[in-house]
């Protein structure tokens, strides 16, 4: 069966912060604020502070549901698997309409900008643009994240020493005065300002735009939440001093009437650069500003087609990747719909109804937090979890439809044909071939009967792939268990607790209190995956690396603890708090070998350690033998097991020498002797058995 292609985990930290600020920094501050300050004067920068925090609920629960579910998609994958494919059609179309209308915007505006010194058409300089980038993004992410951080280190650098100097022109303190020119500080009232931060609020609603790549995310429970921390902090600074200098700077009817504000502002307070060398960087910061915005915008946008084509949602040549490891369809389709927007449609005018759409996605991915959340499903793990739950995410709701009230009937009714027509497209096309629900069916009893379970393993299936990629794998915790077995006695969960932490001292090193705290009986559960077998399992933010301990009773040992009188093995799975979903994953191995076929028969006829350890390794990931089995190996002994060359993903785990199994570390020296258990991917140690080292090497 062909390998499924999928996307490639290369977006770092930087990458995150880069496409969010990139995505906030366009007609935000290049253009909206003349028009800002006509409706609140003095208190403008206010507006734009105030707007910063509002847009806290829905950053919060992005930041969430991108940690639990980072799939491609973002905002469509969320609402389809909170709330099912109807709602995941509305907000991934939505999203999509949303997202080409203003990221056409943004390479109008673009054209606009490089209009001052060259004399181009703006659509078709657009259009061009538009190619450009969506060329950079067929080639792929790196290229495109690549060109993202050179625009927006271009852009922030820019623009912080626009503050500066706009600062030394015009004195801290006194740039917090009002200025008389302005009227008073709410110059339309206390009505005028509120409305002044709806109007403002759109220029932070791209923040979010990362969470559609956020399977291209490398640790995205870290780099989502705190990229976005980031961005956002680094906008609400440059948006409220920014705009605090062009009221300063600028006389009220030159303000009110610029559509290029910066510029304008530049221009009275660096007139002392040669060249007029201070208005030409500005024009580069708007130009870097609206090609950043342009290009996240491809990138975001087709993520969203091509997450719904692997649904079924939209025809599935969407979901193709191409040879450079990108959606080469869905990002060419995005492509063709931002031109087809620059010549049909008065891109300015839809694209700011778009704005309404964004609002109303908002609100609905507060909502998922909610029901993901009271789904209680045990697989949603959230590397990173949103604070004052629930009502965080009840402001978030009401902020988003106040928002869109204030923008008005014609926003409203964008708002609402969109919506109307992503329920008529699910309807006719894709209804009749899902049979996927969302986490909603999970929340009340009488719905519970209707609950997609597939859904749980999809989350469990997200969790694997999240925590794959640390040095915590399965194997490496089987070959460094504790394996015990006990013919007689009687034992309860404070015997065990003794055994337990006499071990971790021994064995691992590690505090005894850990096991005290983790076997308290009042949230301690043993889980039955067979029927002679329970597992407990449990995390704790002490521990840097998970630890099993295995202890297995013979037909005479009587286990004294309630809820497992009837086993003959528990097992007590220990695991760090970090990777999220790190003690579901192992634990659901354990349980498969467990489960498989002719388990209960090899594990009860060991009798050692070793073959313990070795019913519990899964076969295809495990080798064991004598060193001179292993040509390979057999010509690196007398060497650490730091020096020694094995295929990429094999590690030797254990040795065991004149009859004491030892657990391998880099300072261990390998000797002919020795017996191996060695664990990898199955590939790899087919290698270590058939080849040459020379080939190896």
């Amino acid at each position: 069966m062909p390998k499924v292609k999928s996307l490639k985990r290369n977006l770092t930290l930087f990458d995150v912060y880069a496409m969010s600020t990139g995505a906030m920094f366009s007609s935000g501050l290049f253009l909206l604020p003349g028009i800002a300050a006509s409706y609140s004067g003095n208190s403008v920068w206010l507006a734009y502070f105030l707007a910063g925090f509002l847009i806290l609920p829905a950053m919060y629960c992005m930041a969430e549901l991108s940690t639990a579910m980072p799939k491609a998609g973002g905002t469509y994958y969320f609402l389809d698997r909170a709330m099912g494919p109807l709602m995941g059609t509305i907000g991934g179309l939505g999203s999509w309409i949303a997202v080409v209308f203003k990221s056409a915007f943004a390479l109008v505006g673009m054209g606009a900008y490089l209009g001052i010194y060259l004399n181009l058409p703006f659509t078709i300089t657009a259009i061009l643009l538009t190619i450009a980038f969506g060329l950079i993004n067929v080639f792929g992410a790196k290229e495109t994240t690549f060109l993202q951080r050179v625009l927006v280190t271009t852009l922030v650098v820019i623009l912080i020493a626009f503050v500066i100097l706009g600062l030394r022109e015009t004195g801290l303190i006194k740039a917090f005065t009002p200025e008389a020119g302005h009227g008073d500080f709410f110059k339309s009232g206390l009505v005028g300002f509120v409305s002044t931060i709806g109007l403002v609020f759109v220029s932070y609603a791209g923040l979010t735009k990362v969470a559609s790549v956020a399977e291209e995310v490398q640790n995205p429970d870290r780099n989502i939440p705190l990229g976005m921390t980031l961005s956002l902090i680094t906008a609400t600074v440059i948006y409220t001093l920014g705009t605090l200098i062009l009221i300063k700077i600028l006389e009220p009817e030159a303000l009110y009437s610029s559509l290029t504000p910066i510029a304008d502002a530049g221009r009275e307070f660096l007139g002392w650069a040669p060249f007029d060398l201070g208005v030409i960087l500005i024009v580069v910061a708007a130009i870097a500003a609206f090609a950043s915005t342009g290009n996240a915008g491809i990138m975001s946008a087709s993520r969203y087609p091509y997450a719904m084509a692997k649904d079924r949602l939209v025809p599935n040549r969407l979901s193709q990747i191409g040879k450079y490891g990108t959606p080469t369809t869905a990002i060419m389709v995005t492509v063709a719909a931002m031109i087809a927007v620059l010549l049909l449609f008065d891109v300015a005018s839809v694209a700011k109804l778009a704005s309404a759409f964004q609002l109303l996605l908002f609100g609905l991915v507060c909502v998922a937090v909610i029901v993901m959340r009271e789904s209680k499903i045990p697989t949603y793990k959230p590397g990173y979890k949103a604070p004052f739950y629930p009502w965080l995410q009840i402001i978030g709701i009401l902020i988003s439809f106040w928002l869109i009230i204030e923008m008005g009937i014609l926003a409203i009714a964008f708002t609402g044909m969109v919506t109307i027509g992503c329920v008529l497209w699910y309807h006719f096309y894709a209804s009749g071939n899902l049979e996927r629900r969302g986490a909603i069916f999970h929340i009340h009893q009488r719905l519970g009967q209707q609950r997609y379970e597939g859904l749980e393993r999809e989350l469990m299936t997200i969790i694997h792939d999240r925590t794959q990629a640390e040095n915590l794998s399965y194997e490496a915790l089987i070959a460094r268990s504790v394996m015990m077995d006990f013919r007689y006695g009687i034992y309860d969960i404070k015997h065990v607790g003794d055994i337990m932490r006499e071990q971790a001292q021994t064995r691992f090193n590690f505090d005894p209190d850990i096991i005290t705290q983790s076997l308290d009986e009042s949230s301690l559960h043993l889980h039955p995956v067979s029927a002679h077998v329970h597992i407990a399992y449990k995390t704790h933010p002490d521990l840097t690396q998970p630890e099993l301990f295995v202890l297995r009773f013979g037909p005479q040992a009587r286990i004294e603890i309630a809820s497992a009188q009837n086993a003959h093995t528990l097992m007590f799975l220990l695991v760090p708090t970090k990777p999220v979903g790190l003690d579901l994953r192992l634990a659901g191995h354990l349980a498969e070998v467990v489960q498989s076929e002719h388990f209960e028969t090899r594990w009860l006829d060991s009798r050692s350690d070793k073959e313990m350890n070795e019913v519990l390794m899964r076969d295809d990931h495990f080798l064991h033998g004598p060193v001179k089995q292993f040509p390979n190996l057999l010509k690196q002994t007398g060497k650490k097991i730091a020096d020694i060359t094995l295929p990429a993903s094999c590690l030797i785990a254990m040795i065991e020498r004149d009859g004491r199994i030892i657990v391998a570390t880099p300072e261990t020296k390998l000797l002919e002797s020795d017996e191996v258990a060695l664990i990898g991917e199955p590939s790899d140690l087919n290698d270590l058995r058939e080849t040459p080292l020379e080939i190896m090497e």
